[in-house]
C-alpha cells in the first residue's frame, strides 16, 4: 500500500479516496473516442462482449445494459451466443491490451469482417492494433510496469471501475440517441427471478 493509503483510517475514506481518483480518470476519457464507440455500438447488427477476470465482468454488464436497450447484445463463451459476422462489433476490454486468450478473437472478429473494439489503458498494444477502433481509458495496469498513474487500489481495480463507468456512460449516450429512458428498458429487465 502507497503511504497515502495508510495514512487513511477508515473504510469510508478508502471510498472517497476511489471515488476521487474515478473521478480524475473518467474525466481524461478522450471525447471523440467515446463518441466513436457510441455510435459503433448503435450501428452494430450484433454487439460482442469479452474480457478476461473482472474486464469481462464489467463487458457483461454492458451486454446487458445493451439488451436493455433493444441491441442484440451478446457474451462471448455463453451457449447462446451465435456467430459473429460483417456489421458485428465485438468489444474486447483489456487494460494491458495483451490478454493472450483474447488476441485470437480479434483475429478471428477482424477476419470473419466483424469491427472490433478494443477498451485498454495501452493504445498500442497488440489488440488495440487489431482494432477497428480503440478507446483508451487512463489509469494504472495490474503489474505497474512502467507505469506512473497514481492509485490507491491493488492491481487492475482503478481501470476495471473506470470501464464499468465508461460502458454505463455510453448506455446513457446511446439511450438518448434512441430516446429511451428507465422505463422503457425495464419491460427488457429479467422476469424468472
Amino acid at each position: 500500500m502507497s503511504s497515502q493509503s495508510s495514512a487513511l483510517a477508515v473504510t469510508t475514506d478508502f471510498a472517497a479516496q476511489v471515488a476521487a481518483e474515478l473521478t480524475e480518470a473518467v474525466r481524461g476519457i478522450d471525447q471523440a473516442q467515446a463518441e466513436a464507440f457510441v455510435e459503433a455500438l448503435d450501428s452494430a447488427a450484433n454487439v460482442f462482449t469479452a474480457g478476461a477476470g473482472r474486464s469481462g465482468l464489467m463487458g457483461k454488464a454492458l451486454a446487458m445494459r445493451l439488451m436493455h436497450g433493444g441491441s442484440a447484445a451478446h457474451v462471448v463463451g455463453e451457449t447462446t451466443t451465435p456467430g459473429i459476422g460483417p456489421g458485428d462489433l465485438l468489444v474486447i476490454a483489456s487494460g494491458s491490451g495483451e490478454t493472450r486468450t483474447l488476441v485470437p478473437m480479434a483475429e478471428k472478429a477482424r477476419e470473419l469482417g466483424a469491427d472490433v473494439a478494443v477498451v485498454t489503458l495501452k493504445p498500442d498494444s497488440t489488440l488495440a492494433k487489431l482494432a477497428t477502433l480503440v478507446v483508451q481509458l487512463p489509469g494504472a495496469s495490474k503489474s505497474r510496469e512502467n507505469d506512473d498513474y497514481a492509485t490507491i487500489q491493488p492491481m487492475g481495480s482503478l481501470f476495471e471501475q473506470t470501464l464499468l463507468l465508461f460502458f454505463d456512460a455510453s448506455v446513457l449516450r446511446l439511450m438518448q440517441r434512441r430516446g429511451l429512458d428507465g422505463n422503457k428498458m425495464y419491460g427488457k429487465h429479467a422476469n424468472l427471478e
